[in-house]
């Protein structure tokens, strides 16, 4: 995505977190015209994150991020547009106090790190940046994707998950919010990471002390670091 102004200015690194400040980087700190924009960046990202996923309204604005305790994580390619920069897309996250059941429909009470929009732009697409991104937040965050939340994915996006994370078991729920087997797991067992339907598990230790360590699949990839160049199969659009 192609703005009117250097990107490279605006945010110095390839991936820069965005709060209530809408500051990105020391350069736009005391800068009300770098300010502005950067909250016309985000204003774009979330209206073409609303089109894509066919949203009467944005649910990602400068405005709203203003207002609200979460984060963007931005990404761009500082090289395309004659070394200007372009945006390749966004995620936001934040933290949700959600009422969840577990397998056994238990009521839960929990307020995990959750993935309120993600984007990547049409054109950038298929080429790993979805991937990218993910990975630096959950690296930037020191968690694993099954300890989080999902508001709303789409059907692309819970392909993505599956097929880079191993997250095909979802626990069905009364909200908008999708959870995974292994987050309920990994509330009673807190160092853990792994999906009860996994083909290979440790043994635990019968007196339930010392440290649990569960394995998952060696199918399963995990995070990799952000300057991996990956190639994704499938896309998330929210």
């Amino acid at each position: 995505m192609e703005f009117p102004f250097d990107i490279n200015q605006l945010f110095p690194e390839r991936v820069s977190v965005l709060d209530q400040a809408l500051v990105a980087g020391r350069k736009s700190a005391g800068r009300p015209d770098l300010q502005a924009h950067i909250a016309t960046v985000i204003d774009e990202l979330g209206r073409a994150s609303a089109k894509a996923q066919q949203l009467t309204a944005s649910i990602t604005s400068a405005s709203k991020l203003q207002s609200q305790r979460h984060e963007v994580y931005l990404l761009k390619d500082g090289e395309r547009n004659g070394g200007r920069g372009v945006v390749v897309g966004f995620l936001k996250v934040g933290y949700k106090k959600l009422f969840l059941l577990d397998r056994q429909g238990v009521h839960i009470e929990a307020e995990p790190l959750c993935v309120l929009d993600f984007y990547i732009a049409e054109n950038l697409q298929r080429h790993g940046y979805g991937l990218e991104l993910f990975d630096f937040m959950l690296q930037h965050k020191n968690l694993k994707p099954v300890l989080m939340a999902y508001d709303r994915p789409s059907p692309k996006f819970l392909s993505f998950l599956a097929k880079q994370y191993c997250l095909t078991q979802s626990v069905p729920q009364v909200n908008n919010f999708v959870v995974f087997e292994g987050f309920f797991l990994n509330r009673s067992v807190p160092k853990s990471f792994v999906s009860p339907n996994s083909p290979r598990l440790a043994s635990l230790p019968s007196d339930g002390s010392g440290d649990v360590q569960l394995f998952i699949a060696t199918t399963c990839r995990t995070p990799q670091t952000p300057t991996d160049n990956l190639t994704e199969e499938y896309l998330p659009d929210s």
